[in-house]
């Protein structure tokens, strides 16, 4: 008999990933019976997984008791939270994460597997502190470690579908440039969030007890800034070079449109810069990752042949 995956977030891009993955996968699609949690579930999105023999379900963080309905009867679950905005983000998120997780334990599911994230206030010692979204999903994991349940956390790298809203600047020379506040130098790991997400995740539903307590810090490679501009430059044809400025300077372009969340990237991208991104063992974890995934993960420039940068075109 099937075991029920409840996945929250169905409709997203991990929650999705993760879906497509399992029905696609000879031995999981046998094991699991997929049910996609989403708090519409008549939106064209959870309308398609229903297409697709998924079996979908209402569930809301922000009302508790509809997700005792949304995990009953699930064997494993895969749960994420998205990040909250406000002077008290980092307690509303871990509310949601622990609401989830208290749901998990009340309705006996066996097994969670958590979309986490560093803990960027302790990695840094408390240098940088507005990284709340980091953060909270941090203190998520640690609640659930101290759950009654098993468990394994997915942590995924910076998103390469973040590139498509990345500004590359021309200037009156004809010269593109993409700016950042880090050293050329400066490591970033990246992964291909829709088509990988479920490549490190269904490696844990293969072998769950393997990875019982482990974390996938989920990337396909790490990339300093000048690497990611020639790989830019080398797929679209146009030589894009890495500037960078202050972070003060940095941050006065982004305030604009983002307002105090630039005070959030900007932390965020010197964190990463000082301690990486999952702290001084990055590259060794992301090797890991890479090496235990159940399937080849999308290499950088593979990301951008099949997604051309809209910015370049």
């Amino acid at each position: 008999m099937s075991k029920v995956l409840a996945v929250l977030g169905a409709t997203g891009n991990q929650g999705g990933s993760i879906v497509d993955f399992v029905l696609n996968d000879t031995q999981l699609s046998k094991e699991y019976k997929v049910r996609g949690i989403t708090r519409d579930p008549s939106s064209e999105s959870a309308l398609l997984l229903k297409q697709k023999g998924v079996e979908v379900i209402r569930g809301d963080v922000t009302n508790p008791p509809s997700l005792n309905t949304a995990l009953k009867g699930a064997h494993t679950v895969f749960a994420l939270t998205a990040p909250a905005y406000g002077p008290d983000s980092r307690a509303q998120e871990f509310a949601t994460g622990k609401a989830i997780a208290d749901a998990a334990v009340t309705e006996e599911a066996q097994y969670i597997i958590l979309s986490t994230l560093p803990n960027v206030s302790k990695l840094s010692d408390g240098k940088y502190t507005n990284v709340t979204g980091f953060d909270a999903k941090a203190d998520v994991e640690e609640y659930v470690r101290k759950l009654p349940i098993k468990s394994a956390f997915f942590a995924p790298a910076s998103f390469m579908q973040n590139f498509q809203n990345m500004p590359i600047q021309k200037d009156e020379n004809g010269d593109y440039s993409f700016v950042r506040p880090v050293t050329p130098s400066s490591l970033l790991p990246l992964i291909d969030i829709v088509a990988d997400t479920g490549k490190f995740v269904g490696a844990i539903l293969a072998s769950p007890d393997e990875y019982e307590g482990k974390t996938f810090c989920a990337a396909t490679k790490v990339f300093s800034m000048t690497e990611i501009a020639g790989v830019i430059s080398e797929v679209s044809g146009k030589e894009v070079k890495y500037v960078q400025v202050p972070p003060d300077q940095y941050r006065q372009t982004l305030s604009g449109r983002m307002g105090s969340y630039a005070d959030v990237l900007v932390d965020m991208m010197l964190y990463q810069q000082d301690f990486g991104y999952f702290g001084p063992q990055t590259e060794e974890l992301v090797q890991w990752a890479v090496d235990n995934a159940r399937g080849k993960v999308t290499d950088f420039k593979e990301y951008l042949e099949q997604h051309p940068l809209p910015s370049l075109q």
